[in-house]
């Protein structure tokens, strides 16, 4: 089952109403060495613990010019996400204070974060930034579901 409210498309409108301002922070050469990102946002209706052994990812998408990847960053931004959802929290705060936590092949690597059950995780830019660009994209759906739920209870 997926989420009611958290779609494809509403993911994919979140992200393309801050892109522009995410693109021009990624020109910046102290956010993002190569100015790309890929962000990767999962369904909150798949949550650990319910017997699945991964997350559900709800939609994919790349900022900026992708012939200039050096490394996988989707793969990054994967690993990232999945650290958020398994550990419920964002994957800074697991990687820098709770890394005892951490097994196996875990993404060494932060920029997922964990709002409100929303899981969004970005790789591209610097690590903070990666967390920044996938914060606000957190709080763009998050506002976007609100007001979607909020119209379907009139």
């Amino acid at each position: 089952m997926s989420s009611r409210f958290v779609t494809d498309s509403l993911a994919r409108a979140a992200i393309d109403a801050i892109a522009p301002s995410i693109l021009t922070q990624l020109a910046a050469p102290e956010v993002s060495g190569l100015g790309v990102l890929h962000l990767v946002v999962l369904d909150p209706a798949v949550a650990w613990g319910d017997g699945v052994p991964q997350p559900r990812i709800l939609h994919e998408q790349s900022i900026g010019d992708r012939a200039k990847w050096d490394v996988d960053y989707a793969d990054y931004a994967r690993r990232k996400a999945w650290l958020s959802w398994r550990h419920r929290m964002d994957s800074r705060r697991l990687q820098l204070l709770e890394p005892h936590r951490l097994v196996g092949d875990d993404a060494l690597l932060w920029g997922g974060v964990h709002l409100d059950g929303l899981v969004v995780a970005a790789s591209g830019a610097f690590p903070i930034w990666d967390e920044c660009f996938s914060l606000m994209t957190a709080a763009q759906i998050r506002a976007r579901v609100w007001e979607a739920a909020d119209r379907a209870s009139r």
